[in-house]
């Protein structure tokens, strides 16, 4: 059954999330997946639509961050013809067109809370109203949503109604990252080859032991999308040769080398590079601090032995102001903190701020998205 919905794991983590889709498919209950860009949210909420009673019927999947804010309502409920410039004709929307079956939310933290309030109401009644009507309409639609975002953050930020946020989360399902799954890499690189090999209709020769190491190592931050794409990128340019180590290097977007990092660095190992970078810089933060205390305790004591050897002379020690214990703070919020400095710095501009923090605009774009900042 697992391979007829198209999810591809061996791992206990998609086991358990299969076991979960198998007990909550024939319900109605609205669904919340959340999970990493790429890690394969769409997978399973069109698995749970499958197994459900409302299989014959439509399933719409709505990228609410696709959609611009202005028209993402008449999108949604539809509009009356003449309610605002351009509704040449009624359009039914995708509430209308999805009765009876299942629509898939993606990027519901996009939305804008204007919005999910009538969001709100179609699933607490089934009714809405087109934009330019006053006539409410009834549909019965089952209602998946799936973000990657911290939906829990956003209510306290303001961003995200609570009421909406306890009301799509009945059922919550987190895909993890493939990072967290690297026993189904494997399964996931045959099937994608295989695929690719009969859409193509091509040759290809495999990988070598090397190549496959790296494959298996790599950290994929684009998780299950990044690996389809590299595959069928991989394929094509191998042109029946066997695909080595350095071909893999040089088309996995995010590679780097292992880093050597020496044992007398006071700090654990198996870490990936951001993670030893960024541990590194906190500690040399850390150190810092810690020398500027003791210089000025230094000069201190400096001070007071001229004072005493120098009859007639006085030396004024340096003003001294309260110091505060050092708040020890966790990574992610330093991380966090240094991104929003450089957008303030830079006015929003992420190509300048991207290259004062010497990170790529995907990877700040990305940052940007985890934090749920606005640049």
């Amino acid at each position: 059954m697992q391979k007829e919905l198209g999810i591809i794991g061996q791992s206990e983590q998609i086991r358990e999330l299969v076991e979960l889709v198998i007990s909550i498919a024939p319900t109605s209950i609205s669904v919340l997946i959340t999970g990493e860009s790429g890690s394969g949210k769409e997978v399973f909420a069109k698995a749970i639509h499958r197994l459900s009673p409302r299989r014959d019927k439509p399933m719409i999947t709505v990228n609410c961050g696709a959609i611009p804010e202005g028209l993402l309502e008449s999108e949604l409920f539809g509009h009356e013809k003449g309610a605002f410039t351009g509704a040449v004709a009624t359009k039914k929307g995708y509430f209308e067109l999805a009765d009876g079956g299942t629509i898939l939310l993606d990027e519901i933290g996009e939305m804008p809370v204007h919005t999910q309030v009538k969001l709100l109401r179609v699933l607490e009644t089934g009714e809405f109203m087109r934009v330019g009507s006053g006539e409410l309409r009834q549909v019965d639609v089952r209602v998946i949503a799936a973000t990657n975002r911290d939906l829990g953050q956003m209510v306290q930020q303001g961003l995200f109604r609570k009421d909406l946020y306890y009301r799509l989360k009945a059922v919550q399902m987190r895909i993890p990252p493939l990072r967290e799954r690297r026993e189904d890499i494997p399964l996931l690189l045959e099937h994608f080859v295989q695929e690719m090999i009969r859409r193509e209709k091509i040759d290809f020769a495999g990988f070598t032991e090397e190549a496959l190491n790296i494959v298996y190592n790599y950290n994929w931050p684009g998780n299950v999308r990044e690996l389809k794409n590299f595959v069928e990128t991989i394929v094509v340019l191998a042109r029946g040769q066997k695909v080595d180590a350095a071909m893999v290097r040089e088309h996995l977007s995010h590679y780097k080398e292992p880093v050597q990092v020496s044992t007398a660095l006071p700090m654990p190992m198996e870490r990936s590079v951001e993670e030893a970078e960024r541990e590194l810089i906190y500690k040399a933060l850390v150190s810092l601090g810690m020398e500027v205390k003791e210089m000025k305790a230094a000069l201190m004591q400096m001070a007071e032995k001229l004072d005493g050897q120098q009859p007639g002379v006085s030396y004024a020690p340096v003003e001294s102001y309260p110091v505060e214990e050092e708040e020890i703070k966790p990574l992610e919020e330093m991380e966090r903190e240094m991104i929003e400095k450089a957008l303030r710095k830079f006015h929003g501009n992420r190509r300048r701020a991207a290259r004062a923090l010497n990170i790529s605009e995907r990877t700040l774009y990305r940052k940007i998205k985890e934090y749920g900042l606005v640049s």
